[in-house]
């Protein structure tokens, strides 16, 4: 008799591990987008796409649970068997997210830059998929508008000298949005405001036409500013494929306990009816 309680005990503790994990899923999501949230160099809050994703997968995985842990206290068949099916669809859709992330997040790398401590960054090195998100108006026009609002830029006035500035490591959103490409030859007066050499440029890249010493414009529109943001995004999806491959595992663990204690229940009520 001890066998099943047993079960159902360690089934539910899992459970409540997973559901914990779906909460704190759900809460950094509401937190990411929150307006008052605001990144030191990054710009992870402004990109609003990577929060529906972990609204949707937090909120999943607390009713997956919720429905185990029911399931196990009640010795509830009917809850176990629609908490292996909603199991095994968050593993499925888990999974499918996982591989998407690496394949879309795969192109695309900062380049060296000779005598720099930065990299810059290139918007035809990252998959199309990626590139049509920051390409389309409104997307990028929310994007550009959290950039500046974040004061992104504005952490990096420190009046350094062009040696100091040129050796830091600055982040894919700073290297792209905050200066002007290192081909275009401009005069550096301080971190955000460079002087556009007085004959014909030289370089074909149309960033430099672009770049303006106006503090709410910068870089704001130019290619290498879409890469940066894509460069920052790419991280971040790293980091949740990571995230999502523990979570995979985890779920694997806990599904193949639901389908022991299922059985084990359905064991132990033959067993009650024989008596």
């Amino acid at each position: 008799m001890a066998r099943p309680r047993c079960s159902n005990a360690v089934f539910a503790s899992f459970n409540v591990l997973t559901l914990l994990l779906g909460a704190a899923v759900l809460a950094g999501g509401i937190y990411a987008g929150a307006p008052h949230h605001r990144g030191g160099g990054g710009a992870t809050d402004c990109e609003r796409f990577l929060r529906t994703p972990a609204l949707i997968i937090g909120a999943a995985i607390m009713v997956v649970s919720m429905a185990g842990i029911a399931g196990a206290c009640c010795r509830a068949s009917l809850l176990l068997w629609l908490y292996l099916f909603l199991a095994a669809l968050l593993i499925l859709a888990a999974l499918c997210l996982t591989v998407f992330a690496l394949a879309v997040t795969n192109a695309g790398a900062g380049r060296a830059v000779s005598g720099r401590g930065f990299k810059e960054y290139r918007l035809g090195d990252y998959s199309s998929w990626l590139r049509r998100r920051v390409e389309d108006g409104r997307t990028w026009g929310r994007i550009r508008s959290c950039l500046a609002e974040a004061g992104v830029c504005r952490s990096l006035q420190s009046n350094r000298t062009f040696d100091e500035f040129v050796n830091d490591n600055l982040s894919p959103v700073q290297s792209g949005c905050c200066k002007p490409p290192t081909e275009c030859n401009f005069a550096y007066l301080n971190e955000t405001y460079w002087i556009k050499p007085s004959g014909p440029s030289n370089s074909s890249n149309p960033d430099c036409d672009t770049w303006s010493n106006d503090q709410s414009e910068l870089c704001y529109g130019c290619q290498s500013c879409k890469a940066g943001v894509l460069g920052n995004l790419k991280n971040s999806w790293k980091k949740i494929a990571i995230i999502n491959a523990v979570l995979i595992v985890l779920l694997i663990v806990v599904y193949s306990l639901g389908c022991c204690v299922l059985r084990n229940n359905r064991r132990h009520k033959y067993t009650l009816v024989g008596k």
